[in-house]
């Protein structure tokens, strides 16, 4: 499976693009913040140079992640790895030679499309993110305003960024 890693740097963009959007006081940012406690002065107070860079790290690790959830090729060749020994190489002709060339024949220009990506980062942030925020919130006292600000962002941003990963072959 061949990776773009221009994709992956594109796609670990996105959060610190729309979080510059989502977060701003006109559009969730007002909501955000008094959801969260947050104050200015707060705000103020940190390393922006470590806040962001392992901010794009972190998006870097979900692009990633993305890459292999949206795209289904990784699980297909980890079947033929296991599948052959580790060669990679299915007998001509056998079952797998055939199951393998069907997949790239017939399956896999359909997972390769912005709209398969987006799908799929959208139900990784429903099935994955909303769960885990949502139980933090629960235990940090947090009100359902948090976490609809922040999952609703996630849920987004990994729409968007399976939607790249995948289409950007």
């Amino acid at each position: 499976m061949e990776i773009n890693f221009i994709a992956l740097v594109v796609a670990a963009l996105v959060p610190m693009a729309l979080g510059f959007v989502w977060y701003h006081n006109k559009v969730f940012g007002a909501a955000w913040m008094k959801a969260a406690g947050m104050t200015e002065e707060k705000m103020q107070g940190g390393n922006m140079a470590l806040i962001f860079g392992l901010s794009f790290l972190f998006s870097l690790m979900l692009a990633m992640e993305m890459n292999s959830v949206a795209i289904h090729d990784g699980f297909v060749y980890g079947a033929t790895y296991y599948a052959t020994g580790g060669t990679m190489q299915p007998e001509s002709g056998s079952e797998l030679a055939r199951w393998v060339e069907y997949y790239q024949t017939n399956l896999a220009t359909a997972n390769h499309t912005f709209k398969h990506g987006a799908f799929h980062g959208v139900l990784f942030g429903v099935f994955l993110v909303l769960p885990v925020m949502a139980t933090n919130a629960l235990f940090e006292r947090k009100g359902y305003k948090y976490v609809l600000v922040n999952v609703g962002y996630w849920i987004v941003c990994l729409g968007i960024m399976g939607g790249i990963v995948a289409a950007w072959r």
